[in-house]
């Protein structure tokens, strides 16, 4: 096998449970976001835009769509003879056989896989944030300061410091402190999850370590790189970042993408997102149709009002329908005379006519107040609304409903349905 300089291990497992129930049948990284991508997409192609052309792709959790997703690689350049793209889920063993357990055990699971490269370093990412990253550029800093270990990190609010890793640097962005989640953080400097390693450092931690329970990357990996007085600094980053782990900043960052100077660009030539693309219609804007400020991904047919919006692929709105600062995912169809405000709607999900969605008073989810809190209306992929019915704020709704699931025609604010044999 052909050495290689740099690998990348790209931890794409996790369940995304904070994003309720659009991962109740996929994966996080597989979840769509723009109109025409998936989250995945996002690192992905930072990886073939910086000349990293070897990725590991951990996947555990209801990997069937990432992994078709993913395929060979052909989008992203990565269907090489050499290195490449491979999706590495658990196996099991002679012994020991076990599902990752932790972002640092599901690495060491995989060290075959690194060895077989032999690299001189590994780089370690997220699948489920959305930036551009030129991760040739972060390696050149690791490399003019002689570290073992770099952390990429960017200045978060001091409010939400605690929510994050913190590091602590000096002046020549050597860092001097982690803390993981802190009560009373030291600095407001987050620790993104985004690492380069030399690659006896990482092996040596990962060997080491390999009897801890749910070993992770910030609470033991890097605490023992400080023991072992290994040299870890910073790169910070001033760029856009986001981490799409709830439904408030998912839903925040489609937003942001129609806004009328997006912070987020994703037109960008010279540092393209690529995607595993259908052949599709074009787009069809009915002759009472209008849209403003919207993203429509191709074959979909407009018939109605999309005002501030994300719309998907292969998506129908219908005649009479009103949809504003909402999120409508591939394959939706959108009855007539509907009424949608601030909804989040999954693949295939059917609408009937004259239903009213995200219209109501704020009252707690009684479902899961840390996931539906954001005046959301949420409805899973394959979902059924029936006509007529009229939807509150801080719902969820999960399978093919009807019109006797909803009392008075309606689900009041916070309420929810999960249908018989579908979860939330």
């Amino acid at each position: 096998m052909v050495k290689k300089k740099m690998i990348a291990m790209l931890l794409a497992g996790g369940q995304g449970s904070r994003l309720g129930v659009l991962t109740s049948k996929v994966a996080k990284p597989a979840v769509s976001f723009g109109g025409k991508y998936r989250i995945i997409d996002f690192p992905l192609s930072n990886c073939v835009n910086s000349g990293v052309d070897t990725v590991g792709v951990l996947t555990q959790y209801r990997p069937l769509r990432l992994n078709s997703h993913i395929g060979i690689g052909i989008p992203w350049d990565l269907d090489k003879r050499t290195g490449g793209v491979s999706v590495l889920p658990p196996y099991e063993k002679t012994s020991d056989t076990e599902w990752y357990t932790g972002t640092a055990n599901a690495i060491y699971q995989n060290l075959e896989f690194m060895e077989k490269y032999n690299p001189d370093y590994v780089l370690i990412l997220s699948g489920d944030h959305i930036y551009k990253m030129d991760y040739e550029e972060m390696l050149a800093t690791h490399n003019r300061n002689g570290a073992d270990v770099t952390l990429a990190a960017m200045p978060v609010p001091w409010e939400e410091a605690s929510r994050f890793g913190i590091v602590v640097a000096d002046e020549n962005n050597k860092i001097t402190a982690f803390q993981e989640k802190p009560k009373e953080p030291q600095s407001n400097l987050a620790s993104m999850g985004i690492y380069i390693f030399n690659w006896p450092v990482l092996r040596d931690a990962l060997i080491t370590l390999k009897d801890v329970p749910e070993c992770d990357f910030g609470k033991h990996v890097i605490p023992y790189c400080f023991e072992q007085n290994k040299n870890l600094y910073t790169y910070e980053f001033t760029g856009y970042w986001k981490d799409v782990g709830t439904l408030s900043s998912y839903w925040e960052a489609n937003m942001e993408l129609v806004d009328l100077v997006p912070e987020f660009n994703l037109y960008e030539e010279f540092w393209k997102i690529y995607t595993e693309t259908s052949t599709m219609l074009p787009q069809y804007m009915g002759p009472n149709a209008t849209a403003e400020r919207c993203i429509i991904g191709g074959g979909s047919e407009i018939y109605g009002k999309v005002n501030h919006s994300v719309i998907g692929a292969d998506v129908v709105v219908g005649e009479g329908s009103l949809i504003q600062d909402s999120i409508v995912m591939e394959g939706a169809k959108i009855g007539k005379n509907v009424r949608m405000k601030k909804a989040i709607v999954a693949e295939n999900v059917v609408i009937g006519d004259n239903a009213v969605l995200g219209e109501g008073q704020f009252a707690e989810s009684k479902l899961d107040t840390r996931v539906y809190n954001s005046d959301l209306v949420t409805i899973a992929e394959n979902s059924v609304i029936p006509a007529g019915v009229s939807i509150g704020l801080n719902t969820a709704i999960v399978g093919e409903t009807a019109a006797e699931d909803y009392p008075n025609a309606r689900l009041e604010d916070g309420g929810f349905i999960v249908k018989a044999g579908d979860k939330a």
